[in-house]
């Protein structure tokens, strides 16, 4: 299926995946069920052959050099806005698709997920892609054509001819900022669904070839169950990158299965927390200090690495550390009525309990240990007045607070976890921003915003320190010497 319309979406099953040049009758299709017992949806995913992989993987890598290489990257960017300008759409068919399955298969607040997907897709618009591409290439003709080198000679950017993805779903649409990144380095792509969230790269790939029909056979998307060792190994081996979101250990089995001549660009787990100094905690400043913070936990229920599991407050401002715990625990119970916690599985609900009382546990222990809110509320803010490390808690609205004297004592707090630090929210003054960034990232700390925009990276951030688009490409050099030799057998020297 390539296109769609509002009688599509109105159908109980949905059918997932993108498969260019494949009937539906071909293809196996496996039902899996979403959301809840009392809001259930059907989604059948297919289940490919290797024999249907391997032609996927032809038809798109024949395509991909008619319809990608040759474009413009200009030309590339006005078609990925044009589509994403229909998601900005409420009218549009595919965004009342997305508004109405995701909240549906994820469980995540409808509400929550409207306002995600505005603030999200606004990161993909054509002036923020453009910034995205001069992010990584200062010249982005690098991409279109031969360009030259101060020292001399010529260079270019060529994508890979087929990139495949390998996309986790734990936080709705997360798959955009991977294919998008794909098609801006021209690339042929296989992207794999989640089981968990089938429903965003499905859709998204057939409103890309209802705007742009010679993209038809340019990518695809497909099911596996995850880590089965005989498709990933075919998959993997007709890839020349693979870029991969999960667990670490699903992460280390996939890499074992890799040929040496595949480029492995792996994101596994990670851990992010706020930090905030006592110059945020004003009479003034606090409260929207704590609003920001409470954000940033509810949001999408702390399921992305972005979110955070800990707070570390300074002391010495207007609102002391203990009361910042009350009021971000007011700020959470606000936000319990406006964004409602999607339920919990049993392993989820077991997890929060667990680790409630092993808090409480401690409370008895310490008094300056306190748990803060009753256990029936969807959210739990436990308060210490002691320097705790960074530890990840059970997500799902779950956070800890810790005073510390001065905000470079958080250093050695958080160093341990040196190897899984992502994204620091955080509020200080300007002159305390530089040295912080330059202690936290010498601790292993990749990101720093503003509490509040923990959830919603900037168009072009460099995931977990990387680049989005460069580690997608391969350099081509024409050396100055070639070019000078050259020049011995031009016409005009006979």
């Amino acid at each position: 299926m390539t296109t769609a319309n509002k009688e599509d979406f109105k159908n109980e099953v949905f059918k997932a995946g993108y498969l260019p040049g494949l009937r539906d009758d071909e293809v196996r299709w496996k039902p899996i069920q979403l959301g809840t017992p009392n809001h259930a949806l059907t989604v059948e995913v297919p289940e490919l052959s290797k024999d249907q992989l391997k032609t996927l993987a032809s038809r798109i890598r024949h395509a991909s050099r008619a319809h990608l290489k040759s474009w413009p990257v200009s030309d590339i960017i006005r078609t990925i806005d044009t589509a994403i300008a229909r998601l900005l759409n409420a009218h549009d068919p595919y965004r009342q698709a997305f508004e109405r399955l995701l909240p549906r298969a994820t469980g995540f607040d409808a509400t929550m997920v409207r306002l995600g997907l505005n603030s999200y897709l606004q990161t993909f618009r054509a002036l923020q892609l453009q910034r995205f591409v001069t992010e990584d290439f200062a010249n982005p003709k690098l991409l279109d054509e031969f360009q030259a080198r101060p020292k001399g000679g010529w260079s270019k950017a060529i994508g890979p001819e087929l990139l495949v993805h390998v996309w986790a779903g734990n936080v709705p649409a997360l798959p955009l900022w991977s294919f998008v990144s794909g098609l801006l380095v021209k690339a042929g792509a296989i992207g794999k669904i989640s089981s968990s969230e089938p429903i965003f790269a499905s859709l998204f790939a057939r409103l890309l070839v209802e705007v742009e029909p010679r993209w038809t056979d340019c990518f695809a998307v497909v099911w596996w169950q995850g880590g089965n060792p005989d498709l990933e190994r075919c998959v993997f081996a007709e890839a020349d990158v693979v870029m991969a979101y999960g667990g670490n250990t699903a992460l280390r089995g996939m890499q074992d299965r890799m040929p040496v001549t595949t480029r492995f660009l792996p994101h596994g787990h990670k851990l992010s927390f706020g930090m905030v100094s006592n110059a945020a905690l004003s009479v003034l400043r606090g409260q929207a200090t704590a609003r920001a913070s409470a954000l940033d936990v509810a949001r999408y229920d702390q399921q992305g690495c972005y979110s955070p599991h800990v707070f570390f407050v300074q002391r010495g401002g207007q609102v002391q550390p203990a009361e910042f715990a009350q009021r971000l625990a007011s700020e959470l119970a606000a936000l319990a009525t406006k964004f409602t916690r999607r339920a919990l599985t049993l392993e989820e609900a077991a997890s929060v309990a667990s680790w409630r009382e092993l808090q409480e546990f401690e409370s008895i222990r310490q008094t300056a240990h306190r748990v803060l809110g009753d256990a029936s509320q969807p959210f739990t803010v436990v308060y210490a007045d002691t320097p705790q490390p960074l530890l990840p808690g059970p997500l799902n609205r779950c956070v800890l607070v810790v005073a510390v004297n001065s905000l470079q004592d958080v250093i050695p707090l958080i160093e341990p976890q040196r190897a899984y630090l992502q994204t620091v929210g955080l509020a200080a003054a300007p002159e305390e921003l530089l040295a912080l960034g330059d202690a936290l990232g010498q601790a292993g700390v990749t990101r720093i915003c503003a509490l509040g925009a923990m959830t919603s990276p900037e168009a072009g951030w460099h995931h977990d320190g990387r680049f989005s688009l460069l580690d997608l490409v391969r350099m081509v050099d024409i050396d100055q010497s070639a070019e000078l030799t050259a020049e011995r057998f031009t016409r005009y020297e006979l």
